[in-house]
């Protein structure tokens, strides 16, 4: 039998530089974990759970009386991701914050936490407070350290499962209302297509887009073909979360684009999803993926295919949003992301100034250094349900 022909080398493919590489990560004195709950202004659901209330974990890290925080996105269940509140204290704990050395670089802090398989919730948690407290230390805002300028931040809005397309289209209403640049609606089998129709025959002109949290099957292929005829920007992650092999297979049965959310782990996914034809956008949840150096790994290979990216919300209190905002000061989001105000998800914040939208439908950046909000004492204390001293 012929030998197979020799392709030739494989590609070098390295991962973009950011500007976080070389900033040494500041030494930590003092690190507290926090388990804090505030109540949701009304329930959130998506095709998978319910959710009455924001759980999260916070870390507060100190150094020379500066501090600096960090949330993780992570629920306190597993019905939207692996991790949990209780799985990323105990990596969090036991692995990642005994891997901090003095004299170390984010990109060395990076390649050691690399050692610790998946969980990058806990991660990015980790390396926002580190992050965070480097830029507090230096007097400078978060988006400075991350190589970018002040600018306005469009705003979206994400509409959790409603119970009937009227209902839907009365909280769109309240969106466009408020000056929201474009609304996503979560989607599920029973609950699609006649409720994205409602909504676009209301609003023929506005930038719908629906997200499935991998509520359908291949199968549905033929019935999620049905949503091409209201022009949505993008359908988000139809399929299971582990897939990228199936949305290329659906996205050719498909005119509106695919985004994928949960499917992208790394910029290793990104390439193949993309390499594949089953990313068209991608949705980058900073806190999901392992924090602001991946994220601006995956910002930049976006750009360099010509795929659109927005940033993604996780339902974070204050703290994890302004992350989130700082973060969409960095060349390469071409959407609104899931920017929303506070007043939104709570009627009381750990965090102040709380974020509002402007007469246009912005969001201003924080300001003053590091992330640019203050953690109201009290607020924090009244939330909290435990802490404990890790460092």
């Amino acid at each position: 039998m012929a030998a197979a022909p020799d392709p030739g080398p494989l590609p070098v493919l390295e991962a973009p530089g950011t500007p976080l590489d070389g900033v040494p990560v500041p030494p930590v004195e003092r690190a507290d974990l926090l388990l804090v709950r505030l109540p949701f202004v009304a329930p959130f659901s998506i095709s998978s759970a319910t959710w009455t209330c924001k759980e999260a974990l916070v870390l507060r890290v100190e150094a020379e009386g500066a501090v600096g925080w960090g949330e993780c996105v992570a629920d306190p269940d597993p019905f939207y991701a692996p991790e949990t509140t209780t799985s990323a204290r105990h990596v969090l704990a036991e692995f990642l914050l005994p891997l901090l050395e003095p004299g170390q670089t984010f990109l060395e802090l990076d390649a050691r936490f690399a050692r610790v398989r998946g969980n990058r919730m806990a991660k990015a948690t980790v390396e926002n407070a580190l992050v965070d407290l480097a830029a507090k230390r230096a007097g400078v805002p978060l988006h400075e350290l991350l190589g970018a300028g002040r600018k306005r931040v469009p705003s979206g809005i994400s509409i959790g499962l409603q119970e009937s397309p009227q209902a839907l289209v009365r909280e769109v209403a309240s969106a466009v209302a408020r000056g929201y640049h474009r609304v996503k609606v979560k989607v599920k089998k029973g609950k699609d297509v006649d409720y994205v129709a409602a909504v676009r025959e209301r609003y023929p002109d506005l930038p719908l887009m629906a997200d499935a949290n991998g509520d359908y099957r291949l199968e549905d292929a033929g019935h999620l073909a049905r949503l091409d005829a209201f022009g949505l920007t993008m359908i988000e992650q139809p399929l299971s979360y582990a897939d990228l092999y199936e949305h290329s297979l659906l996205q050719r049965r498909l005119a509106t684009p695919l985004c994928l959310d949960e499917s992208v782990h790394d910029l290793a996914d990104l390439r193949a999803a993309i390499d594949l034809g089953g990313c068209r956008v991608l949705n980058l949840k900073q806190g999901r993926v392992g924090g602001l150096l991946e994220s601006i790994r995956l910002l930049r290979h976006a750009a360099s295919r010509a795929v659109p990216v927005w940033s993604g919300g996780m339902d974070e209190t204050g703290i994890g949003r302004a992350v989130n905002i700082h973060l969409q000061t960095v060349d390469g989001f071409t959407l609104p992301g899931d920017t929303s105000e506070t007043s939104r998800y709570f009627h009381e914040d750990l965090v102040e100034p709380p974020v509002v939208l402007d007469a246009d439908g912005f969001v201003e950046v924080p300001r003053g250094a590091g992330i640019g909000v203050e953690v109201v004492a009290e607020r924090l204390g009244r939330f909290t349900l435990r802490s404990e001293r890790l460092r």
